[in-house]
């Protein structure tokens, strides 16, 4: 193994994970190396993003170390070896701080790691710390009352979104070539495309879950059980299945996970679309879209058509908008007793907009009227997706916005709530189909935009082709943010 690969910081954070693992187990650069270039990447970074919460350099290092020893030895190493990642603070760490951006976990270090944090290890993968959220992912931005606020790569004053906020902002950087992000109503697609990067939802159950945020004090604080999903934030479609490897398959620690696919994750990514019928979706039918969005969101959806030989048609699922029947979902898998508890110790302290939802008398009506919601949204997804390969939407309403807020008022000229431009990605948790964001395109002001790609019930193998299938027709990762440039 040389003592040095001559290659620059520059050079080895523009690598994918796949070209990292391989460069490491061939001997042509060091694991050590690779770690070194990804934190001179975040201490240069750090100070204007703020993507990463907790960062262990050190223990980044040791790993990089144990793996060059491994290999040096002729030992054999996992399909990850030597690849940076990050892990969303809200996926339980051992030994490692879980904060969730709240000041009541501000000291919480759990005693076991998370089911996709076992098998990230065991791959070979090197963490190089927690990366920030909103407090315990209740919100679609990147602040919390604990840390500094993620900023968005492309434009340091606007949100990269949320919550898996500091995901989002360490790969479009480059601190790291992919990093783990969780989705209760769209929390790794909306930073996905709110900075630039391939964001994946797999079908519920694909990726176990196990044990959630949890600490003795506030039992209840855990994952949405039939909402939630943890999948890969990466800059290519072809790193998301390599995470997907070996992340995804059952685990008897979470009742709904699936038997293994019936495929390889990373030959998911070969073949064309040629003669698939899709659906394209701008609004909803009644969703407010930023102008940019929509002229964006369409002209991508062309390629489809004109580079990928689909039959693209317009189309809705014909649901009215779901989004209150979806917190009732999150309310039913909350443990509000438990944290009604917090709020009455930390509640002076804790998000506003987190407290008015754990505070709010919930009625056993609006429960079960969320569950009757929920099949409605299935039942029309189901007809629609029985004449469509693929549905096609915007992922957000709108381009990035500024930091400190929930969400903009004002959508194409119609006051909306602050939680409308989530109108496309939270009805797909509800549904558990599998869903994609892709970058799009750009706005005049340089802020990314991205493309949701959602397939049928359990069908990943085909959102991950027609994401790497549109990521070589128009293709986008070698477009830098400003602020490596900056």
């Amino acid at each position: 193994m040389s003592a040095s690969s001559s290659k620059s910081t520059d050079e080895i954070c523009a690598m994918e994970a796949a070209t990292i693992a391989d460069l490491v187990k061939a001997k042509q650069i060091t694991a050590v190396e690779v770690t070194e270039a990804h934190i001179a990447r975040m201490e240069a970074l750090e100070p204007k993003l703020h993507a990463f919460c907790t960062p262990t350099p050190d223990l980044a290092l040791a790993t990089a170390k144990a793996i060059d020893a491994d290999i040096m030895a002729g030992k054999p190493v996992g399909p990850l070896a030597g690849v940076p990642v990050g892990i969303k603070d809200l996926i339980c760490t051992k030994g490692v701080r879980t904060a969730s951006g709240s000041y009541a976990y501000k000291d919480f270090v759990p005693d076991e790691d998370d089911v996709v944090v076992e098998r990230l290890l065991a791959a070979g993968a090197v963490s190089l710390g927690k990366t920030n959220v909103p407090e315990f992912g209740y919100s679609g931005v990147g602040h919390n009352p604990i840390f500094e606020t993620t900023r968005n790569p492309w434009n340091l004053d606007m949100t990269p979104g949320g919550s898996s906020a500091g995901s989002g902002a360490a790969v479009a950087s480059g601190m790291c070539p992919f990093a783990l992000g969780s989705d209760g109503g769209g929390s790794i697609r909306i930073p996905a495309a709110h900075s630039g990067i391939y964001g994946l939802k797999a079908s519920m159950g694909r990726v176990p879950l196990y044990p959630g945020t949890k600490d003795e004090r506030y039992p209840g604080v855990s994952s949405w059980e039939s909402l939630e999903h943890i999948g890969p934030m990466s800059r290519t479609v072809g790193d998301a299945a390599l995470m997907m490897s070996v992340i995804a398959g059952p685990d008897p620690r979470d009742r709904f996970t699936l038997p293994a696919a019936p495929y390889d994750w990373r030959e998911t990514v070969k073949g064309d679309l040629k003669g698939l019928k899709v659906a394209l979706s701008i609004d909803w039918g009644y969703a407010a879209v930023d102008p940019a969005v929509r002229r964006i969101v369409t002209e991508a959806a062309r390629a489809f058509e004109t580079d990928l030989g689909c039959t693209v048609e317009e189309a809705h699922p014909g649901w009215e908008n779901p989004f209150g029947a979806f917190w009732g979902l999150v309310a039913a898998e909350t443990d509000l007793k438990g944290m009604r508890k917090m709020v009455e110790e930390h509640g002076s302290k804790m998000s506003p907009h987190l407290v008015a939802f754990l505070t709010r008398p919930w009625t056993a009506e609006e429960l079960t009227d969320a569950l009757m919601v929920r099949k409605a949204v299935n039942n029309k997804m189901w007809r629609l997706m029985q004449t469509y390969d693929l549905l096609l939407t915007p992922t957000l309403a709108v381009p990035p916005f500024p930091v400190h807020i929930q969400g903009p008022e004002k959508i194409d000229g119609r006051m909306v709530a602050t939680t409308e431009w989530l109108a496309f990605t939270f009805p797909l948790n509800m549904t558990g189909q599998p869903a994609a964001t892709v970058p799009a395109g750009f706005t005049e002001d340089g802020l990314p935009v991205g493309l949701q790609i959602i397939g049928r019930h359990l069908d990943d193998a085909l959102v991950l082709k027609a994401s790497a299938a549109f990521e070589k027709a128009r293709p986008w990762a070698h477009v830098r943010p400003p602020v490596l440039d900056a």
